[in-house]
């Protein structure tokens, strides 16, 4: 079993304050893999510290963007020939299965901190407008500060990358939290963090429980908070914030709609909901798990549904073939069966899988793949984020319905319309409330694109230059009317410079 006894803490490994520890238990042996050791709100304290002392006196914050800018690239090239085994220990701790673990968990990662970079590298750190009353506005983009990161454990090395690296380019300081199921694959960004030599106290690592969470959160040492995870839990979190006037960032649930309009191609369609619904065995915020289907053409969208749902492959989330593998907890795959049989109570009609291991299964944390049909919009597996391997097909009379049930919904994380008629897809995507949509496809969670939700599916946004943004602040510096031109001149070109600004940092 692999063990771990340092933290990682402001770029050194440390002793831990404790001897508390988290066991990685293998959803799919139910068997400790390793042990680590757990974060206490004194570790917390450390690491925030070493933040605030590296952001209010240290050179990160300092340094033109385009030296941070070269220093994070250094982190892509560090990743490239780890990236086999990020996916295989991913796999390891939550349950992935491989090919996805390989594709989304590990490669996208990666590509995203070079797509991140290039965003960084074209963004306007500083610019000088003619204001309005006659004199200069120089306008300064600047870090926001010491930031806590907190990530869940489905996307955990793609969420961590989200959000740690935005932060470094913009100049923050930033405690990363990783969840307790998966603690492995960041203690592998630790290691490659602690390779490109940045200043103390930059980066700090610390797996941890809620109560961990809520301490960091907490702290008055923060001036911002990223946060991912369940929508109960952001409700929390935007609590503290607000208390604090701490500025927050919310990447939240979601239960999505792919709206198939009367058009599409049934097998197409079928296809793509194996991985628009049931990426990562269901456990991914942007799962389309609410399929809304035509009645003029529903049996034949329904058989083409049901064909390829019974027929994934479910087992060893190492076997290639595998296409669901397991929970990540007994306690997930206890919520996941309970809204089965919500479902069956409910009086929807359940016509694949269900409760049960699947054949040829005897532990695990499994899930057989299940497919409700006829399902009334205002039933819970219809309205309420089940995070598993659970469809639920609601039928439409046209696209006003179709349009009407997509927005009937406190969520508005993702979504997707199917239909060769581009303009028609478009006409109904931009009718729906939701952060991000898809056109024949799940959402592409682009780097260069702006990623988050409306409603209750969270506040503020992730990639593109709109997540750097969440990551500074803005300063406005009025310059007087100057007494000559040359004068006049020479101070806006000082103010538009970056190598002419000091402190703040970009």
């Amino acid at each position: 079993m692999q063990t771990q006894e340092h933290l990682f803490i402001g770029g050194d490994w440390v002793a831990p304050s404790t001897t508390d520890t988290i066991d990685v238990i293998s959803p799919h042996s139910e068997q400790p893999i390793a042990r680590v050791p757990a974060a206490a709100p004194a570790d917390v304290d450390r690491a925030v510290a070493a933040a605030r002392e590296a952001f209010d006196h240290g050179p990160w914050p300092r340094l033109d963007p385009k030296e941070r800018v070269a220093i994070v690239r250094k982190l892509a090239e560090r990743y490239e020939p780890r990236r086999e085994e990020i996916a295989q220990l991913v796999t390891s701790e939550m349950g992935a299965p491989i090919t996805f673990s390989r594709s989304a968990q590990a490669r996208l990662p990666g590509f995203m901190i070079s797509a991140l970079t290039d965003v960084a590298a074209e963004y306007p750190w500083h610019e000088t407008r003619s204001g309005a009353l006659g004199a200069d506005v120089g306008v300064h983009r600047e870090p926001v500060g010491v930031v806590a990161a907190i990530i869940p454990w489905n996307m955990p090395m793609f969420l961590t990358v989200a959000k740690l690296v935005p932060a470094l380019l913009a100049g923050c300081t930033i405690v990363l939290k990783p969840s307790p199921e998966t603690p492995l694959d960041a203690a592998v960004m630790a290691e490659l963090l602690a390779e490109l030599g940045l200043p103390p106290g930059v980066v700090s690592i610390l797996p941890g429980g809620r109560d961990v969470g809520r301490y960091l959160v907490s702290h008055p040492g923060v001036d911002k908070v990223s946060f991912t995870g369940s929508t109960a839990a952001g409700r929390e979190v935007a609590a503290a914030c607000g208390s604090a006037l701490r500025k927050v960032s919310l990447e939240l649930g979601g239960k999505s709609a792919a709206v198939v309009l009367d058009d599409a191609d049934p097998e197409a369609v079928a296809t793509g909901m194996t991985v628009a619904g049931l990426m990562n065995s269901g456990q991914a915020c942007v799962a389309q798990t609410r399929i809304l289907l035509p009645r003029k053409r529903y049996g034949e969208f329904v058989d083409a549904l049901a064909s390829v749902v019974e027929g994934l492959a479910v087992g060893d989330p190492f076997d290639p073939a595998t296409r669901i593998g397991p929970m990540v907890t007994f306690r997930q795959q206890q919520r996941v069966s309970s809204y089965i049989d919500q479902g069956k109570a409910e009086g929807a009609r359940l016509l694949v899988g269900g409760p049960g291991l699947p054949d040829g299964l005897d532990r695990g944390w499994y899930i057989r793949p299940t497919l409700f049909v006829d399902a009334d919009n205002s039933m819970r597996i219809a309205q309420e984020e089940i995070f598993g391997p659970v469809l639920s097909v609601v039928p439409y009379s046209d696209d006003d319905e179709a349009v009407h049930l997509a927005n009937a919904s406190e969520y508005g994380l993702s979504g997707s319309v199917w239909t060769p008629d581009i303009d028609r897809g478009l006409n109904v995507a931009h009718r729906i409330r939701s952060g991000t949509l898809g056109i024949n496809q799940p959402y592409s969670m682009d780097p260069a694109a702006p990623f988050g939700g409306v409603k209750s599916s969270g506040i503020g946004r992730e990639f593109g230059r709109e997540g750097m943004e969440g990551f500074l602040d803005v300063k406005s510096i009025s310059i007087a009317p100057a007494a000559t031109p040359d004068s006049g001149a020479a101070r806006r070109s000082s103010t538009s410079s970056p190598a002419g600004e000091s402190g703040g940092g970009s």
